[in-house]
């Protein structure tokens, strides 16, 4: 089974689509477990809409109330709940194409060594196309999502104490683990823009601007990943 895992913090109208992406997957053999940060908005009519929905296809859908820790803290108290042997840890501005689990779950059968399945993704309307998984790219760029399929079994945990770059910080600690990830060369979700977790600047902007604040902090996290994991 796969336990999908959603923080969210304030993101009401965004989940909406998430849940309904979800309820779409033609892969069924999943639970959902939903973390409200200490939300101040209609999240909690949003998910009892949901909770019925879910119940009338047979899938269990839970939601766990804490008051605002952050992503990291939300993921891992989502995972002490979880009861499934594979994890998807899927922020609430992401909208799932209908095969993603399976294609995510099929990759994993295919490659019993691999810890971990990721894709390609759209960001609105640009499109991260990424590549096989490359150990070396990894230690110099984040490039793989946080909504990818991990096998229970391999999962470290997140560090509470990371506040950016969750994901890189995540596959870096696997990667000294001696875990790997597998490239599946498909498009299997978009993310919403003018989300609270995700974000993302074009490249040259960190170059050629790096005075604005949303690159000051970027680099800022790049450096506080670089020093945990001794890539520099």
């Amino acid at each position: 089974m796969i336990s999908i895992i959603i923080p969210v913090y304030n993101q009401a109208e965004k989940i909406a689509k998430c849940l309904g992406s979800i309820l779409s997957q033609d892969y069924h053999n999943f639970e959902v477990i939903v973390v409200n940060d200490g939300s101040k908005d209609n999240l909690d009519e949003i998910l009892e809409a949901h909770r019925n929905l879910f119940k009338a296809v047979g899938l269990n859908f839970q939601v766990i109330n804490q008051e605002n820790r952050g992503s990291n803290p939300a993921r891992n108290r989502g995972f002490k709940e979880a009861k499934g042997d594979f994890l998807l840890f899927c922020d609430a501005d992401i909208i799932m194409k209908p095969y993603m689990l399976k294609m995510m779950r099929r990759a994993l059968e295919k490659d019993p060594e691999a810890s971990f399945a990721y894709s390609s993704f759209l960001w609105g309307k640009k499109l991260f196309r990424l590549w096989p998984y490359d150990p070396e790219r990894l230690k110099k760029m984040p490039y793989i999502h946080t909504s990818s399929l991990i096998r229970r079994e391999h999962f470290p945990g997140f560090d509470e104490k990371i506040k950016r770059l969750q994901d890189w910080d995540l596959w870096l600690t696997m990667l000294e683990q001696g875990r790997r990830g597998v490239w599946i060369n498909k498009t299997l979700y978009k993310i919403e823009t003018g989300g609270m977790i995700s974000s993302w600047l074009p490249a040259f902007a960190y170059k050629l601007l790096p005075f604005l604040p949303r690159a000051r902090r970027y680099k800022q996290a790049v450096r506080i990943i670089q020093e945990k994991h001794r890539l520099k």
